[in-house]
């Protein structure tokens, strides 16, 4: 069952934001960043925690869930000085996301061709 849910908020994030790209006049850079704000918003007020809690990778993976993991870094570390340190504590618990980020991206890069 966790996997049906997981696949229904994720598959639902992802129908809006494609409704919004299509339907609206946003770019979709527009769209992609305002997620991650959107995401920064809900997770430093606790909004994001029960939808993360109920559909798991589902409310994680899409760019919301990232927002939502820079949020929860720089709650978890106990209170940074400054903000290098700030975000130094971002960085620290989300690395492993950036990590696989940019190892996906680097495979993609040298597996698929461009359009041209």
């Amino acid at each position: 069952m966790e996997y049906v849910r997981a696949f229904l908020a994720g598959g639902l994030l992802c129908a809006i934001v494609q409704l919004i790209i299509d339907r609206g006049k946003w770019t979709p850079a527009g769209v992609a960043g305002s997620l991650v704000v959107f995401g920064v918003l809900l997770g430093f007020g606790g909004v994001y925690d029960p939808f993360v809690a109920w559909a798991g990778a589902g409310a994680t993976m899409p760019l919301c869930g990232f927002g939502y993991w820079l949020a929860k870094g720089a709650m978890v570390e106990p209170r940074p000085e400054g903000f290098v340190e700030t975000g130094a504590a971002v960085f620290r618990f989300a690395g492993a996301l950036f990590a696989f980020i940019v190892a996906g991206s680097f495979a993609a890069a040298l597996t698929c061709k461009p359009k041209g």
